[in-house]
């Protein structure tokens, strides 16, 4: 039986797709048995990256989902780059060369939308769950972000009708790795950060998905702020069901978002190398990227002589992301060149290690991502310059291979399992 309600404020809901979904499908699909029914608030015509109706499957009858339409500002955006409202890049906020156009729209996106473009549905939603809570009341309001509006969202509310407010950070605000990129004027930069001040500071607890982003968080508050990390779904991967071995294909694959400044070269160039000298590697390498690729990253493997080995899968639904994970032989983790992307956690990492399957990290060798590689045991997390170490982890899965040995890796995830990460966010709630 449902006792008590949670309004989740989210700008992504399926059939929206990507990673910044599957957090809170996962969590509303399992907080029923918990007790509790979700309230998804959510834009009726959000801007997607990628749409994927896979997800709709993992959303309960018990889930309730309040929409209201959002203007933004993402028509004139389209005007200017040609871009469709669907498939944008992957994220054009980095420190790659950009041309005059692209910067003039970050600056804007920076400076006249604070703290991001979604701004303008912060003063309709709060007046509408207003009055939708006097009738609807709840027991607990989450709001989760990015978008950061969101948790303006959160800020209206507590000091409208006084109600209990967790703030759940995907992702750092003022720290995140691409916040230095804005192109802020020194106004704008302390607005974004008072805001994000006031956040912290009005709600009654906030949630982090990394330790580093939370010990950062917990350093500038007050606030309890408590770690809930991503997982993985163990309905997703069903134990018991073992990879497809393929004698004639050796698999390097990475699912999700796949960013420019994030292009592990030293990669490219070991694969390159080895497919040189070892004529039946070269014959059976299969590079295969399934979701958001920049173009960057098929440039610099083609230019590596890598181009008829390469199956640049597109977006693919959630599903079929599973099945490209568990049917590796290497899952690759390139991390972005960024000195704050140390403290991130990429959600991909913990479906990765479900796959049970060998993990190479590309990327800071002390951040959080190589921390939780080293304690399940799941792979190796090298520096970008490590061509050689990165060489000799993809031979020792290549003579695996050759034996026929399908391999595993990934112990103790089981605290990251979407089902006991539910169980940990309602003791906070």
């Amino acid at each position: 039986m449902l006792t008590k309600r949670i309004l989740v404020v989210t700008y992504y809901w399926p059939p929206t797709g990507g990673s910044g979904v599957q957090r809170w499908v996962k969590f509303a699909k399992y907080l029923p048995s918990q007790g509790w029914q979700p309230v998804i608030y959510t834009p009726s015509n959000p801007e997607r990256i990628a749409r994927d109706e896979s997800l709709l499957a993992d959303i309960p009858p018990e889930v309730e989902v309040v929409k209201l339409p959002i203007s933004e500002p993402y028509g004139i955006y389209r005007k200017f780059f040609g871009k469709k409202k669907e498939g944008a890049g992957v994220n054009p906020i980095n420190s790659q060369k950009k041309s005059f156009l692209q910067r003039l729209a970050v600056w804007v996106r920076g400076n006249f939308f604070v703290p991001d473009p979604r701004v303008g549905w912060v003063g309709p939603s709060v007046k509408f769950l207003k009055e939708y809570l006097e009738e609807h009341p709840v027991d607990v309001v989450v709001t989760t972000g990015p978008p950061h509006s969101m948790h303006l969202i959160g800020l209206g509310l507590k000091k409208s009708l006084g109600l209990r407010w967790i703030a759940d950070f995907r992702d750092p605000w003022t720290e995140m790795f691409y916040f230095k990129h804005l192109g802020l004027w020194p106004v704008a930069e302390r607005r974004h950060r008072s805001l994000e001040k006031k956040v912290l500071d009005s709600c009654d607890a906030v949630i982090s998905v990394s330790p580093l982003v939370r010990d950062d968080f917990q350093a500038r508050t007050h606030t309890p702020v408590h770690l809930v990390t991503n997982g993985f779904d163990e309905e997703d991967f069903p134990q018991g069901e073992p990879p497809v071995f393929r004698e004639d294909e050796f698999r390097i694959v990475h699912t999700g978002l796949f960013a420019s400044d994030g292009n592990p070269l030293n990669l490219w160039d070991a694969l390159s190398s080895l497919a040189a000298t070892d004529g039946r590697f070269g014959k059976q390498l299969r590079i295969r990227l399934a979701g958001k690729t920049d173009p960057e990253i098929i440039s610099a493997i083609k230019e590596r002589g890598l181009g008829a080995n390469l199956e640049n899968l597109g977006y693919l639904p959630h599903n079929e992301i599973v099945s490209e994970q568990r049917n590796a032989d290497i899952l690759i983790l390139p991390l972005r060149r960024e000195p704050e992307y140390r403290k991130v956690l990429p959600g991909k990492i913990f479906e990765y290690l479900a796959a049970h399957r060998p993990v190479l990290g590309i990327g800071q060798e002390d951040g959080a991502a190589a921390s939780v590689l080293k304690e399940a045991e799941a792979g190796e997390m090298l520096g970008w310059n490590r061509t050689s170490e990165v060489m000799e982890f993809i031979e020792k899965e290549w003579r695996g291979h050759l034996s026929g040995r399908t391999g595993s890796a990934g112990a103790g995830i089981e605290k990251y399992s979407r089902r006991a990460l539910t169980e940990k966010l309602t003791e906070l709630l």
